[in-house]
């Protein structure tokens, strides 16, 4: 390891690395640095399905991310179209039109771009079938804008873009926890780095932080998201303990963003505290449109219908770690029990099944029994059965007159066998961090960008508001990622 380097970059998950490789193709000498262990590394991009969001104008732009797309796929796949207004309309609308508008006209401006830039470094791009595109009369149709993933998913887009930093000369080190900026009266000229022999300080032209929210901060959870939060899992990395957003914030960068906001989903119960690399983003359990959600008093509490899931996972966790004891089950019967996705299906799943509702209500473990057969009893009479089912599309089947209506994909549960997966939240990732530039700058409290500072990835804030659509976060994390790596390599260059 040298002394100094034109660009260091703090982490190494999927914005780290794109910000890495940009950087290194700008000309710059690079250095990661990883907190974890080699064999943990990667961050929360390990974690993660792979899945990214982008715009296209149709099969043809897919084929340019797909090149090995046969023909079989082209006839028997509807893959529609996404355009760079219904991206942007997307997320503002999550967000509930909160998102910076500048970042989020980058993001969506350069998707489809950077995806190709992925490309070209040896990510590979495969169409989510099964997940994001049900067959009906033999054809599949994509849905909510989500259409390809990664080959290999998180750890295999972990994998290739590290295979195409070593190849660049890009060094990394890992057990390396950078503790703090090295400061320049307000200029940032190095990191302060605990590595496995000792503390040092590394010199730099150019800093890009990209180590994460503090997801697995459980203080800071608590603090910042509000209480109970302490008690959620975390569904990805245990390095993700905001040490990059605590350095910037000392360096005197501006907090921005929605700091009591996190991207949380439905996690198995019995999940352990933090992600298992082993089973990977298989505790999440995001079927739950195709069936209904009880808490502890055996009540419903959410619209599981209100859209595709691409559009209600991320905040539903937060919905759950309210209800009574933090948990609840997702139910379904035999009609729908074939759309489950994958996940569903592993060894270590919170499960309970039974012939009967009465028998699977006892078995539902903290549940009121009563009060759920009463709660299916009043949902089964609600249902709208006139309404073809259709689980490509918002297909209208709803229930009329409950105290919470479910507005689409409603069907009567009365086919057994039925199965019910308990759940709880898990936290993904949190909302809120630094302000950036749409060039990556970290700007300080006064709104001025601080000299050799750029960041990427979950601990920029700005972006995501309430919720998210699914797959935009790595997306996000490649988009800026990039960009903050041409813009500190452009700065490093010249500071050496």
């Amino acid at each position: 390891m040298q002394d100094s380097y034109d660009v260091v970059v703090v982490g190494a998950g999927n914005a780290a690395l794109c910000a890495a490789l940009s950087a290194r193709e700008a000309g710059a000498s690079v250095l990661v640095l990883e907190r974890a262990p080699r064999g943990e590394h990667g961050g929360n991009t390990a974690f993660t399905a792979g899945a990214m969001r982008f715009a296209y104008r149709g099969v043809a732009d897919i084929a340019e991310l797909v090149p090995d797309l046969t023909e079989e796929d082209r006839t028997r796949t509807d893959f529609g179209t996404y355009t760079e207004e219904q991206f942007y309309d997307d997320l503002c609308r999550v967000t509930e039109y909160r998102a910076d508008p500048d970042l989020a006209d980058t993001l969506v401006g350069r998707s489809f771009d950077t995806l190709k830039w992925m490309r070209s470094k040896g990510v590979r791009f495969t169409p989510i079938y099964g997940r994001q595109a049900f067959q009906v009369d033999g054809r599949f149709t994509f849905w909510g804008g989500l259409t390809l993933e990664t080959v290999g998913g998180g750890p295999g887009l972990v994998e290739a873009l590290g295979k195409a930093a070593d190849e660049a000369g890009i060094e990394t080190a890992y057990r390396a926890r950078a503790l703090s900026l090295v400061l320049d009266d307000r200029s940032v000229t190095g990191v302060t780095v605990r590595l496995t022999d000792g503390v040092r300080e590394i010199g730099a032209g150019a800093v890009v932080l990209a180590s994460g929210g503090f997801e697995a901060n459980a203080e800071m959870r608590t603090r910042y998201l509000g209480p109970g939060y302490d008690l959620a899992k975390v569904r990805g990395t245990q390095y993700n303990t905001g040490d990059g957003i605590t350095m910037a914030l000392e360096a005197g960068a501006m907090p921005w963003g929605h700091w009591s906001g996190a991207h949380a989903v439905g996690w198995d119960r019995n999940a352990p505290d933090f992600g298992d690399l082993a089973v990977g983003d298989g505790f999440q359990k995001h079927s739950y449109p195709f069936g209904i959600m009880v808490n502890a008093r055996g009540e419903r509490f959410v619209d599981e219908g209100a859209d595709f899931r691409n559009y209600t996972y991320a905040k539903y966790g937060h919905v759950i770690l309210a209800q009574p004891g933090q948990f609840a089950w997702q139910v379904f019967d035999s009609r729908t029990a074939h759309l489950l996705r994958d996940e569903y299906r592993i060894k270590q799943v919170t499960k309970v099944a039974a012939p009967t509702l009465e028998e699977l209500a006892r078995k539902m473990e903290g549940v009121n029994a009563g009060a759920f057969l009463d709660t299916v009893r009043e949902y089964n009479k609600a249902v709208d059965q006139d309404t073809p089912f259709d689980p490509n599309v918002k297909d209208g089947r709803r229930t009329r007159g409950l105290s919470v209506d479910k507005t689409n994909w409603a069907n009567v549960l009365d086919e057994p066998p039925y199965e019910a997966y308990q759940v709880t939240c898990g936290v993904t990732f949190t909302f809120g961090g630094v302000r950036i530039t749409p060039g990556g700058a970290v700007l300080d409290t006064d709104g001025e960008a601080i000299p050799g500072l750029y960041a990427c990835g979950e601990l920029v804030g700005g972006i995501f508001y309430f919720n998210y659509p699914g797959g935009s976060g790595l997306t996000n994390g490649s988009v800026f990622g990039r960009i903050a790596g041409t813009s500190a390599a452009a700065a490093g260059r010249r500071s050496g």
